[in-house]
């Protein structure tokens, strides 16, 4: 394992969004592009396509939202600069991320939980606004395989989502293969993580995109 990654594990509490998607990258999980910067100038190195969003980067703020540490869609370098010093200013002592905005499509969410009885347990369920209104989830015990994968997507109630709704273009084997992945992960690192969230995250007919992604250690 990579020394910065074995670096990242050594840590307790929540790990910062980019040190997440580090992970997500060492066990090949595609998230978003994404760059990390500490002062304005260094929004002119960031070489990220627009529209982009930009958040504060932080292990001690894990709900971003909620302090009004997120901006989406920003268009242009004016409005990024503009946004950036007000981000600066109100949280003075953080770094920040900029990531390149990702069309939207169907959205999952996959986590790892760690349950009082069954230990590191896996989650799949129809993300993004709707997770906490359906609680559409279905649950594995780790590690899991091809089988346990595509069963649990069975389960959930808004799996036609996957399976082409309306002409929706989603790839239902790529959840599968994310599944095993962050199967593979929880499997690997159960004496290391307590819980990880990966919401949302958006499925394409030829890739799915992890867009935010947060990470709890023991």
């Amino acid at each position: 394992m990579e020394k910065n990654i074995k670096n990242l594990l050594k840590s307790k509490g929540s790990l910062a969004e980019n040190e997440v998607k580090d992970l997500m990258s060492y066990y090949d999980i595609q998230t978003t592009k994404y760059k990390l910067v500490e002062r304005v100038e260094d929004l002119k190195k960031i070489n990220l396509l627009y529209p982009l969003a930009l958040k504060v980067c932080s292990n001690k703020i894990l709900h971003k939202t909620d302090v009004g540490g997120v901006k989406l869609n920003i268009q242009n370098y004016v409005e990024l600069e503009k946004t950036f010093k007000i981000f600066k200013q109100k949280f003075p002592n953080e770094k920040f991320l900029i990531d390149q905005m990702e069309e939207k499509s169907v959205e999952i969410i996959i986590g790892l939980v760690q349950d009082p009885t069954f230990g590191l347990t896996i989650m799949v369920g129809i993300g993004g606004i709707y997770t906490e209104l359906y609680n559409d989830v279905s649950f594995r015990i780790i590690p899991i395989d091809r089988y346990d994968a595509k069963e649990m997507i069975e389960e959930i109630k808004g799996k036609k989502l996957l399976e082409g709704f309306r002409n929706i273009k989603a790839n239902k084997e790529l959840v599968v293969d994310l599944l095993l992945k962050v199967s593979k992960i929880g499997d690997e690192l159960k004496d290391n993580i307590d819980q990880m969230d990966l919401n949302p995250v958006f499925v394409y007919s030829d890739k799915i995109c992890v867009v935010d992604a947060k990470l709890i250690l023991k």
